[in-house]
């Protein structure tokens, strides 16, 4: 989503302006004349200076509205003064019309450059390979375990390629648009799964996923972004806004998950009776989870937008500051040094050097479509099916491996599953944090584990009560709420400043570490359900 942002505020700055010719006041003075709208040359508004005052006298009758003249506002977003209604929108219209064209004007459209664009854009694309591999496998005899490790090489470069056409297609619908589509296809690999295990009611796959891809981006993908980004850097910054509103959305999503667990462990009544409140708590939450995230998503696209667009501040690389401070060398004395810097540029008006924000990088860096409408469209629809198809295989085979190899259950479910999910997700973190694009890094794992919890869960839970599959509640068992819970904790203390640095990044990833430790122990249950 906040791609989506950049992208706006790059189609503001870079939208073509086919009535007005941009120039300075020290050309005007040069010129001697006024520059004038080619609307307000058609009008014959004023057709030469040397008219004077009957031309000016004509211009005031035609705008006041007692004298029968059209009523034209003062001033449009573009400068341009004196345009009607009706102009500004015929000058929307062609301006919307000139902006997709520039959108396809650097575009390769080719058949090899659409090819290049869209499957020979990154290396991880290599493991594609193993797509029709896994496919045919699933109809020998080989070993379960050989099916389940093929197709789940194969979903990785599947999953970018979804995350890659949504993306693609984002940039071309507009804000709004694009916001919805990156909700609904934003965590499409994590929702096939889920769906074909809740249909094969493997209840325990379900949740397990689902919670794991919420700790594997809160923790092992943000931790990563941390460490790396945060690696020669004193600290990185990111807007406090989206952090403190992620954070206050994940912990109602724990809630959720709490009290349905609650209630089962103080419940007094028959075992028929409190699975029926369970069911019937967890269906209401549902809704109302999903009327929240529907609210967010509209305080964040419209109502608040601006909010979600403050640029943080940027901050180099240790040796950069170190030179820029002279003499400094301990960390207390080049931290004082930067202080002085950024209290010095506060009262001067001009920036630090290690503290700018760098407003043309921005534009240099803003996303550009590279693949047709099109193509975008052929991409999204197969990367999806295909995504399906693997899935399934995959799915079909957890027991088999669970059996063979002794795996935990959990362990597929917590670990396992979301590094198939989340492997596109993790590249782009890691790459835009190490460039100190903290923001998106962000917005991509807090985001994204956001999205699962008030839009997926939810979702999820409403299938299953529209197919009738009554084990599918939001009561989970005790050891992954506990977990989730803890890390939630964890992230909401990190991010609640606005700050990061090398070492909270390996806090997550510990914590990770000791989770997933802790889930290849688990033992499996007879019943694969929650107790």
């Amino acid at each position: 989503m906040h791609k989506v942002h950049s992208w706006a505020k790059h189609e503001a700055r870079t939208a073509l302006d086919p009535f007005r010719r941009r120039v300075r006041p020290k050309d005007r003075e040069e010129e001697g004349v006024a520059l004038e709208s080619p609307r307000t040359s058609t009008k014959g508004l004023i057709a030469d200076a040397g008219n004077g005052e009957s031309s000016s006298t004509s211009a005031k009758q035609s705008d006041d509205p007692t004298q029968g003249g059209p009523q034209k506002s003062p001033v449009d977003d573009t400068g341009n003064q004196n345009m009607t209604l009706q102009e500004r929108k015929q000058y929307e219209k062609q301006k919307k019309k000139d902006g997709k064209k520039h959108l396809d004007r650097d575009i390769d459209k080719s058949l090899w450059g659409q090819l290049k664009a869209s499957v020979f854009n990154t290396y991880l694309n290599i493991l594609l390979v193993a797509v029709p591999v896994g496919i045919a496998l699933h109809f020998t005899s080989v070993s379960p375990t050989v099916i389940f490790v093929v197709n789940f090489i194969a979903i990785i470069p599947l999953a970018g390629m979804l995350s890659y056409a949504t993306e693609e297609l984002a940039l071309r619908v507009g804000e709004t648009l694009g916001g919805l589509l990156n909700a609904s296809f934003g965590n499409a690999v994590e929702l096939i799964v889920a769906i074909i295990a809740l249909v094969k009611k493997e209840i325990v796959v379900v949740q397990t996923s689902l919670i794991g891809s919420i700790l594997s981006n809160l923790l092992l993908v943000l931790g990563m972004a941390f460490l790396f980004g945060g690696w020669n850097r004193f600290e990185q910054y990111f807007n406090t806004t989206v952090a403190q509103t992620a954070s206050s959305l994940l912990s109602l999503a724990v809630t959720s998950l709490i009290v349905p667990t609650a209630f089962h462990w103080s419940a007094v009544g028959s075992s028929g009776d409190i699975a029926t409140g369970i069911l019937e708590l967890s269906r209401g939450t549902a809704i109302i989870l999903l009327l929240v995230y529907g609210t967010y998503l509209f305080f964040q696209l419209k109502s608040h937008a601006a909010l979600f667009q403050m640029p943080s501040k940027k901050v180099a690389k240790r040796n950069d500051i170190k030179n820029a401070t002279g003499d400094a060398t301990s960390v207390g004395e080049i931290m004082a040094q930067v202080s002085a810097n950024v209290a010095n540029s506060a009262a001067t008006g001009h920036a630090a050097p290690h503290t700018q924000t760098h407003p043309d990088d921005e534009d240099d860096d803003a996303p550009k479509p590279e693949l047709l409408l099109v193509t975008a469209l052929v991409l999204l629809g197969a990367s999806t099916v295909l995504v399906a198809i693997c899935a399934e295989f995959l799915v079909d085979a957890i027991n088999d491996v669970v059996n063979a190899t002794k795996i935990s259950r959990y362990f597929v479910g917590l670990i396992l599953l979301p590094i198939v999910g989340n492997a596109a997700e993790h590249v782009t973190s890691v790459t835009v944090a190490c460039k100190d694009k903290m923001d998106l890094a962000i917005g991509v794992c807090v985001g994204s584990s956001m999205q699962i919890a008030l839009l997926v869960i939810p979702f999820i839970v409403t299938l299953g009560w529209i197919l009738h599959i009554d084990d599918m509640t939001l009561y989970f068992d005790g050891f992954q709420v506990i977990i989730l819970l803890v890390s939630i904790l964890l992230v909401n203390y990190l991010i609640q400043d606005g700050k990061s640095n090398f070492l909270e990044g390996v806090l997550l990833i510990a914590t990770y570490i000791i989770i997933a430790l802790a889930a290849y122990l688990y033992p499996n249950k007879p019943d694969d359900s929650p107790a």
